[in-house]
């Protein structure tokens, strides 16, 4: 064994080596009894096909072999054929000595259930808003007229002191802006679904960017032709591919590439609150080329308030999982410095046929 053995059956969490292929080679006894399986079921296996995870990993995983680096992964629902899932955190990690071994390791969490990722605001992030909401309302009218103080005295002063009161009317302004976004948040109305093509809504996206905050970046188009429609708003869907643009635009403010991609996979799964699964086969990808995201608030990116721009309001993001969310999509994010993936899954519009094997 490439491991000491005694330390291997002495590991607390559930752990697996996989080869190149991805093939299982081994399994502690922490493995066995999380997944319900034997090292000898598990052995020879690929671990895709044992290991069933809520979220579309592959690509990251083997970027993280490619480089020979690791890969952190938290909140997602991992089981087997054999077991329920349960909310865990990943590790993925090249083995010290080895070439091509990589170890997984499971952490599981002690929460029973959770809420299906994309409505990641939660009851906290909805009681966050609904007080943002209140104090909106309520900051807005002395906000106006402190603006029209500021004004009024403006009048008569000299050009310096104008500069202090167009300060103030300035960031006033900025100030009624925020309150106006948090209560766009709080006040979206529900989707109207219908079969969209989706891309007709990003090329709608991507010419806005082109003529206006990504003008300085290289828009590159990657789309699979053959993409079957997807029930969805095309209003919202424009708004959450804006707002994706918009980010990465701001990211690489020197100028760099962003590539829409799009393709099909038809194993996608994800599991609802209500233990159902939902088949999310049409994959939309927005890749940059900047500095990636700072790894203290990768975890909470779609949470309300959680920015990692200077005076970023924290809220563009959290509305985009809203919106995929009310959909009966899923949003995820992988980030390393010099590239950022913001995948979208959505399902296929009724009417649309299965297809590559879907059944």
């Amino acid at each position: 064994m490439i491991v000491d053995t005694a330390l291997w059956s002495s590991l607390p969490v559930p752990a697996l080596l996989l080869d190149t292929g991805d093939k299982i080679v081994s399994s502690n006894p922490a493995a066995e009894s999380f997944l319900n399986m034997s090292t000898k079921a598990l052995t020879g296996q690929r671990f895709w096909d044992k290991v069933m995870i809520d979220a579309p990993l592959e690509s990251a995983f083997q970027r993280a072999r490619d480089n020979h680096t690791s890969l952190f992964v938290n909140d997602v629902d991992v089981g087997s054929g054999e077991r329920a899932p349960m909310l865990c955190n990943l590790q993925f990690a090249p083995l010290q000595g080895t070439s091509d071994t990589m170890i997984v390791m499971i952490s599981p969490r002690e929460i029973a259930s959770r809420i299906n990722q994309n409505h990641s605001s939660g009851k906290a992030a909805k009681s966050a808003i609904g007080m943002a909401e209140m104090l909106a309302h309520e900051i807005k009218n002395p906000l106006a007229g402190i603006t029209g103080a500021a004004q009024l005295l403006s009048m008569g002063l000299s050009n310096e002191d104008q500069e202090m009161t167009d300060l103030i009317v300035a960031e006033s302004r900025r100030i009624v802006k925020l309150l106006e976004q948090v209560e766009q948040f709080g006040n979206l109305r529900p989707p109207e679904l219908k079969s969209v093509n989706l891309h007709d809504v990003l090329d709608r996206a991507r010419r806005s960017a082109a003529v206006g905050f990504g003008a300085h970046m290289l828009l590159v188009e990657d789309y699979d032709p053959s993409l079957p429609q997807t029930l969805a708003d095309a209003d919202q869907l424009l708004q959450v591919f804006l707002n994706l643009l918009k980010n990465a635009s701001e990211a690489n403010k020197d100028g760099g590439a962003i590539h829409l991609h799009t393709f099909y996979d038809a194993s996608l799964r994800v599991r609802r609150a209500d233990g159902t699964q939902a088949r999310l086969p049409l994959q939309i990808e927005i890749i940059d080329d900047g500095p990636g995201l700072p790894p203290e608030i990768a975890d909470d990116i779609f949470e309300p308030f959680v920015s990692g721009r200077e005076n970023g309001t924290g809220l563009g993001l959290a509305l985009v999982s809203k919106l995929i969310g009310d959909i009966g999509g899923w949003i995820s994010v992988d980030s390393v410095p010099g590239r950022t993936v913001f995948r979208i899954s959505l399902p296929l519009a009724p009417t649309e046929t299965p297809q590559q094997g879907e059944t």
